[in-house]
């Protein structure tokens, strides 16, 4: 029986072709999540892009997920993917487009810009005081992953000071002047000009930044969050903002998300948000990267060998090779 593998990320023409080529005996179905069809996923042998809730169900028949996103929280709930299934994220592809998001919103708030964009919708001619430099700043950047990295290149190129936070592994890229484990946050947190998240949303990560570490946080710490809004507490963020004790906030991600209508947060001036728009195919470049590594993937797969991106189901994060 020919494997079917069945596609729901956009796709053009050259796309098809490099992703065929791949695996030239594989049978290759299009769909977008809004169309494909139950019965088409019941009879997927690999999925390439992330399907909608509640339409994977423990199919045994589905070998392999490879998902168009770095975060696979959905796909690790019980139920959802067979034992036997293998599943793999997009890390790679969303480093560049992520990580210029966050340097905009940090220059933006450094910057005052946020503020002189609502002074000329006043109409208002006027200087709003002193601004703040990236360098010399202390950057604390919680993930180094592919864009958490790529965020502590950029920042460090403009004289930042950089401290990187995994979890395990305190090698120091060229990118970052130190790194410490996840264990070192209290003694980290007040050093921090920046407080750079971008973490995937785990058990772990869930209340990482809770009131107590919010606390911490150096007077007029600007904190960016691209991760997932369960890693910071929401209305202990909104007060150490509506205080005065941190400086600004950058978030990409909220809890609750979609922030409602009414929700404090959007009035608060230091706060920038975008709605979770920093990833996604806004840039092109992101779904050429994301078809690179899956064509890539599929390769491996008919050869027999390892899959890049591979994930861990007991933590959620990728296997290191």
């Amino acid at each position: 029986m020919q494997t079917i593998v069945t596609v729901l990320i956009p796709t053009q023409e050259r796309h098809r072709r490099l992703l065929e080529a791949s695996a030239p005996d594989f049978s290759f179905h299009y769909f977008s999540p809004e169309t494909v069809t139950q019965e088409e996923l019941d009879h997927t042998d690999i999925l390439i892009g992330n399907p909608p809730q509640g339409m994977l169900h423990g199919s045994p028949r589905l070998q392999w997920l490879q998902c168009n996103s770095a975060g696979v929280e959905p796909f690790l709930q019980p139920g959802v993917l067979h034992f036997k299934t293998l599943l793999t994220n997009a890390t790679g592809a969303y480093g560049l487009a992520i990580s210029e998001h966050m340097l905009g919103m940090l220059l933006e708030i450094f910057k005052k810009l946020h503020l002189y964009r609502d002074a000329q919708h006043q109409h208002q001619w006027q200087s709003l005081g002193q601004v703040r430099s990236i360098e010399g700043s202390t950057v604390l950047v919680l993930g180094m992953g592919d864009i958490g990295g790529e965020f502590a290149r950029r920042v460090k190129a403009l004289g930042a000071h950089v401290i990187g936070v995994r979890r395990t592994d305190t090698r120091c890229p060229d990118y970052a002047d130190e790194v410490h484990l996840t264990a070192d946050l209290d003694q980290l947190l007040p050093l921090a000009d920046v407080v750079a998240v971008s973490l995937p949303g785990t058990r772990e990560t869930a209340g990482l930044l809770d009131r107590r570490r919010i606390a911490l946080m150096k007077e007029g710490a600007v904190v960016l969050n691209v991760g997932r809004g369960s890693i910071i507490d929401t209305e202990a963020l909104c007060d150490a903002l509506e205080s005065g004790h941190l400086g600004g906030a950058g978030l990409d991600v909220t809890d609750p998300e979609p922030l409602p209508v009414g929700h404090r947060l959007w009035d608060i001036p230091n706060a920038v948000i975008t709605p979770h728009i920093s990833g996604f195919y806004h840039l092109p470049e992101t779904l050429e990267r994301i078809v690179r590594i899956s064509a890539a993937n599929l390769k491996a797969y008919t050869e027999g060998l390892p899959l890049k991106n591979l994930v861990d189901f007991s933590t959620g994060y990728r296997k290191l090779p």
